[in-house]
């Protein structure tokens, strides 16, 4: 399949290399050569075979190139038109080129008309084939100029008869068609912008090197791959023949929302050099914004009036036996009347915990002769989201699979693995983690607590702290320094496993502007036995990257607690629907992007978890979900605040609040998804290096 689409992308590319050329050939394009030439290669065929997948894979082409050939309106003319087959023939042969205008407004900014013959108007009951009549170009912002055009629509070609459902299919194709464009030309811009940032020298080093320039590169890539992903997505919905215009429209608001500051991002990084047109950053420029420009000649129902209407966001899982899964979840979740109720999960629900243990869920994909039952990460990865979506108090018991379970497996002695699996598959294991120091909080490698070897044991001093749930845990996973020298940070950790009530380890309790509750833990001379050691000495960081691992999958919590709160926040707007405003009113354009950014953030956690189910680790994919879910929190909270007013801001258990406390109790633990496990500023420097920018 991979070797078809990249044959595809290779003819389509060949095409595009002898008839157009670089995104500059916009200058002097000659559109109807290139039309002409694609449609002798068959590319003006797509929409009689039903080929979205392929149209989609050229929009991309296109945009990279600044093309503007209306390939998304030959599909549509094909498909409008697909009763007159000798009209289809002779649009995929070239002899008839038309482009699509959705109303008559759509005359005055027609796309490649110079090139074009024919125009098809998208009516509210018909559609009209008319020859054009005369053309007046309108420069601005797109190369090719578009044009104001003139049809004879008292003697059309042909009017056919076209259902509203037909028509809004057109619309969202086109829309689609569109956005891909302009997201791929933003893509390629960005991908420029990065090669430029590798070799460009200011002031000494290169420019790359800096964090300004690094933490926009990130947050222009993160943004670019979440778009792509959800065209991606839409596509394989239209080919599989799901559901696909909301899957569509999330894409297109995906695009509309974040492109235009991909674009900048990428000229800020170029600084005068992508100003000038012998660069082709100004034509991707052009052909971006043109494209954004365009998307509203084709209206829709705008993602947000979709959702208050009752449709949901479209599932993604992929294989019927993880939906399975999910449904049996649900079930067993409304028959231990557990979902929705612990808004505030801080302690795990023992009746939950036992449901779960007894059906097998903590180790689910541990090898049958570990107690697992060998399941793949994405039947893992639904059932963090379904625990984070249902407010399910397991995440103590779920945390001890995902950060200890799976490293003791994978590093522990035999000893380790018979005395703490079972007792984690059981959900028993209270435990915290202990990373963070009060000098070291994202640079784990330069932690200061040291390990000294002393006959069969170790002595442990040192500081840990921010330690979540200490005071409720029984045991410990400390990360500690074990060689003397400092200097080799990564290289000098060693981990252990050890109970909280060992000499010498004292609390100190502080409570989080969410309500929970962590410490300060104090290590003065503990002693601890060489067995409590997890992995080799001086070979704890493959261990805690293990560990670490694990939180690409439960990051599927983080992205299912969101997806609940803009449920609830839409439940809340259906019932008082004068608080969502009108159609088109600022509330709702803040519902649609919310909604994109977060259908992006659960596609950037599957492909996480599928990069590091395929053993690439998913360096890149990771630290994307986490940035993106981590501000979307925040976003989220801000906005069921602004949208619904004082009654949103009231706590778990105050008379009157808006899905029980959600809304608040989701606004203050947001800021625990920005800076836990690192701070997104931190992640986008690990996404830039990532990339290949320097330190």
């Amino acid at each position: 399949m991979q070797s078809d689409m990249d044959e595809f992308d290779e003819a389509f590319d060949a095409l595009l290399d002898d008839s157009w050329g670089d995104p500059a050939g916009a200058a002097a394009a000659d559109l109807e050569k290139v039309w002409r030439t694609a449609a002798e290669q068959g590319w003006c065929g797509l929409g009689r075979a039903g080929a979205a997948g392929a149209l989609l894979r050229a929009a991309r082409s296109l945009g990279r190139r600044a093309c503007p050939l209306p390939l998304a309106d030959t599909y549509v003319a094909a498909t409008v038109l697909a009763g007159k087959p000798r009209l289809v023939a002779a649009i995929e042969a070239g002899g008839i080129r038309p482009v699509v205008v959705g109303d008559e407004a759509g005359f005055h900014t027609v796309e490649a008309a110079r090139a074009a013959t024919h125009v098809l108007r998208l009516g509210e009951a018909a559609a009209v084939l008319a020859r054009v009549v005369s053309r007046e170009e309108r420069p601005g912002v797109a190369v090719p100029a578009w044009s104001r055009v003139t049809c004879d629509e008292g003697d059309p070609v042909v009017r056919v008869p076209l259902t509203a459902q037909a028509r809004e299919r057109a619309h969202s194709l086109l829309r689609l068609f569109l956005a891909a464009r302009a997201l791929a030309a933003a893509e390629h811009t960005h991908e420029l912008a990065l090669e430029h940032a590798r070799t460009r020298h200011q002031f000494g080093r290169p420019i790359g090197s800096f964090g300004a320039v690094q933490q926009r590169t990130a947050s222009a890539h993160i943004d670019v791959t979440a778009g792509a992903h959800l065209v991606a997505e839409a596509v394989r919905r239209l080919e599989d023949d799901e559901p696909w215009e909301l899957s569509a429209e999330l894409a297109v608001a995906h695009a509309q929302e974040t492109v235009a500051g991909v674009q900048l991002a990428a000229h800020h990084t170029f600084g005068a050099v992508g100003f000038f047109e012998e660069h082709p950053a100004p034509w991707l420029f052009r052909r971006a914004h043109a494209d954004l420009a365009r998307i509203g000649s084709f209206p829709g129902a705008p993602v947000s009036d979709r959702l208050l209407a009752g449709q949901p966001l479209p599932p993604l899982d992929r294989d019927p036996e993880v939906t399975a899964f999910r449904a049996e979840l649900r079930a067993l979740f409304a028959e231990l009347d557990a979902a929705g109720h612990a808004v505030q999960p801080f302690v795990d629900d023992p009746r939950v915990v036992r449901a779960l243990a007894d059906r097998g869920c903590y180790g689910l994909t541990w090898p049958p002769e570990q107690g697992g039952k060998g399941a793949g990460a994405a039947t893992q990865a639904a059932l963090m989201e379904e625990v984070g979506y249902g407010r399910i108090a397991s995440y103590v018991a779920l945390n001890a699979v995902m950060f200890l379970g799976n490293a003791i497996l994978e590093h522990g002695t035999p000893e380790q693995q018979a005395r703490h699996l079972p007792v984690i598959r059981e959900g028993r294991l209270k435990f915290c983690l202990g990373y963070s120091e009060p000098e070291t909080g994202s640079d784990l490698a330069s932690l200061r607590t040291r390990a000294v070897r002393d006959g069969g044991e170790w002595v442990i001093n040192g500081q840990k702290t921010w330690t979540t749930r200490a005071n409720a845990s029984e045991w410990i996973w400390l990360a500690t320094r074990t060689h003397p020298d400092a200097s080799l940070r990564h290289k000098g950790l060693t981990v252990f496993l050890l109970p909280l009530d060992t000499p010498g380890i004292t609390l100190q309790e502080h409570r989080s502007l969410a309500g929970e509750v962590s410490c300060s833990v104090f290590l003065d001379d503990v002693r601890v036995p060489d067995s409590a050691r997890v992995g080799g000495v001086d070979d704890g960081w493959r261990v805690i990257t293990t560990a670490l691992a694990g939180e690409r999958v439960s990051m599927g919590a983080v992205t299912g607690s969101l997806h609940r709160q803009l449920d609830d926040l839409l439940a809340v707007l259906r019932a008082e629907p004068a608080l969502a405003g009108a159609p088109g009113s600022a509330h709702r354009a803040r519902l649609t992007a919310l909604a994109a950014r977060l259908q992006g953030a659960r596609l950037l956690v599957r492909a996480a978890v599928e990069a590091a189910a395929a053993g690439s680790g998913s360096r890149l994919e990771a630290p994307m979900a986490g940035v993106l879910g981590g501000e979307l929190a925040e976003e989220l909270g801000e906005t069921a605040l602004r949208i619904l007013g004082p009654q949103a801001a009231l706590a778990p258990g105050t008379d009157g609040a808006h899905a029980g406390g959600a809304f608040s109790h989701g606004l203050l633990i947001s800021l625990k998804y920005v800076i836990g496990g690192g701070t997104n500023d931190v992640l986008r420097g690990v996404i830039a290096r990532t990339l290949g920018l320097p330190r």
